[in-house]
């Protein structure tokens, strides 16, 4: 299968990175990165194809939410995505996010309860889709219950249970998953798993992002590794500059986006561009 050009660290642990540990034999690509700059990265081009899972590895910083968001269209960034051939900026925003699907660690809420997030276009596939989450709830450790109590009133681990549901039901053609098993317990976990599995055996394409050398082990066919990002000189502890709390820029951006947007898709933000 083919190799993935990309930053490799040097380091002589990591050389295996380029090696495919699982042959899922001559597959075509879903996902197609070409070029896409990371900072401080350089451009980076991978390709990942029907039922196969994509690691991406690297020490915390190194940048791989910011590489899973620009594929979601979710934070600007030069170079190309296609999704079966289709470059992400020939289809709307909310069109590629229902296909291309980010799934968050902390994942936003932009509801009141989870059960309101969980909407379809029409009647039918409204009640499809109740029928779907229903049966997906027990495989998660989940109560039904949990659709109607307030979001805030959720613990940290159904929150984040529910998201993951709320990012599989409606079988994107790519799952983009930042750390989906992050603070489960073991039998939790292995839920989880089981479920990113399914997925890739009905022919999901898979970009896992996870410090979890065991969980990318068992699921992840490729490994794409990512350097550790430079470290930036120190100036003289003279001349550092009094402390002042500076904002996560980043992160309110996204937030704008979710609630300028509001449920528009089980997907998240509706609008092409991120402030």
């Amino acid at each position: 299968m083919r190799p993935l050009p990309a930053s490799w660290s040097p380091r002589s642990e990591v050389a295996n990175a380029q090696v495919v540990v699982k042959s899922l034999g001559d597959l075509s690509a879903v996902l197609r990165v070409d070029k896409i700059r990371i900072a401080p990265l350089p451009p980076l081009t991978f390709s990942v194809a029907n039922g196969e899972c994509l690691a991406v590895e690297g020490p915390s910083g190194s940048g791989k939410t910011r590489l899973l968001r620009a594929i979601a269209d979710l934070d600007r960034a030069s170079g190309h995505v296609f999704l079966d051939g289709a470059e992400r900026n020939e289809m709307r925003a909310p069109t590629w996010r229902r296909l291309v699907r980010y799934a968050a660690t902390d994942a936003m809420w932009w509801t009141d309860t989870a059960r309101a997030a969980f909407v379809a276009p029409t009647a039918d596939g409204q009640f499809a889709l109740e029928a779907a989450l229903h049966a997906l709830l027990p495989e998660l450790l989940l109560e039904p219950r949990l659709l109607d109590k307030p979001v805030s009133d959720l613990s940290t681990g159904e929150r984040q249970r529910l998201a993951f549901a709320r990012a599989i039901i409606d079988a994107p053609r790519v799952l983009l998953l930042d750390e989906p098993t992050n603070g489960l317990d073991p039998e939790t976990t292995r839920r989880v798993e089981a479920l990113i599995q399914r997925e890739l055996n009905a022919g999901r394409s898979v970009v896992l992002a996870s410090h979890d050398g065991a969980q990318i082990d068992r699921l992840a066919h490729v490994r794409l590794q990512l350097a550790r990002p430079p470290q930036p000189m120190q100036p003289p502890l003279a001349s550092l500059p009094t402390p002042f709390p500076t904002p996560n820029l980043e992160q309110a951006r996204y937030d704008a986006v979710l609630r300028a947007d509001g449920a528009s898709t089980l997907g998240g933000p509706a609008k092409q561009n991120v402030p």
